[in-house]
């Protein structure tokens, strides 16, 4: 019996967040029978329901894990990583996280190109980051090629999370998230990932991330400055960069402490 292989497993982390859920697996557009949607529930105080969830999606094959106590999400991911690694029938992990919007084109514009594109491992698009409260947003654009990314991670990331796609053969290569750098574990990861395989960005808006100062991130920002430093220290090859990355870190800790 051949093997049905799906294109992409997307795989979404959810902690108290429902509504952002359904949101954004609603602006999922692709073949249903060519992609799945792996749901970890990260101990949500309200526990997510698998038959909830699918029967609002019939033509979907949706799985979801419930972690019992919230964990954080580089564990949520990482459980997830784990049930993915013990499968062969699809070819790309997607990321996309809870409230944040796909454009209608973004999962087939990022298959074709890794299709199209063995060398490339690691995918990721520009975004645009948008304010609920009050409308407003910004564009984070980066460098496109990966010769530019290469130098430009010394600087910032230049892969958003919630827009990648990479090859499931990278979890035989890296494996899954580092734990030791708090909450810089998807940066530490992509590069890592650039060590060994071609890191593109597609120069088109493709998600629309949704921001919040109450975000993870946001609260936790200067615990993410000294994990960032310590990566730039650890993985930047370029000297001169790396100590520009270094200085550039340091000067945003020192105004966030004013």
């Amino acid at each position: 019996m051949n093997l049905t292989v799906k294109d992409f497993i997307l795989l979404i982390p959810c902690y108290n967040d429902y509504d952002g859920l359904i949101q954004s697996v609603n602006s999922v557009h692709y073949p249903k029978s060519s992609h799945e949607i792996l749901i970890v529930d990260d101990g949500s105080d309200v526990p997510l329901n698998q038959e909830d969830i699918q029967n609002k999606y019939p033509e979907t094959t949706i799985q979801l894990i419930r972690i019992n106590t919230n964990k954080g999400v580089s564990e949520a991911l990482n459980t997830g990583l784990k049930v993915l690694h013990a499968r062969n029938d699809y070819k790309y992990i997607a990321r996309l996280d809870c409230g944040d919007i796909c454009h209608a084109d973004r999962f087939t514009k990022q298959v074709a190109f890794l299709d199209e594109h063995k060398e490339t491992g690691l995918l990721g698009t520009w975004c645009r980051f948008i304010k609920q409260s009050t409308g407003k947003y910004y564009l984070y654009k980066t460098k496109t090629r990966y010769n530019d990314i290469l130098k430009e991670m010394h600087f910032k990331c230049s892969f958003i999370h919630p827009t990648v796609m990479f090859r499931k053969e990278i979890l035989d290569e890296i494996g899954y998230y580092p734990n030791e750098f708090a909450y810089a574990e998807d940066y530490v990861y992509f590069w890592q990932i650039l060590k060994k395989y071609k890191g593109e960005i597609l120069a088109e808006v493709l998600v629309y991330i949704e921001y919040s100062s109450n975000s993870i991130s946001v609260k936790n920002y200067k615990k993410q400055l000294k994990s960032r430093m310590r990566i730039v220290i650890d993985f930047g090859d370029n000297l001169f960069l790396k100590f520009l990355g270094v200085c550039l870190i340091v000067v945003r800790y020192l105004i966030l402490r004013k």
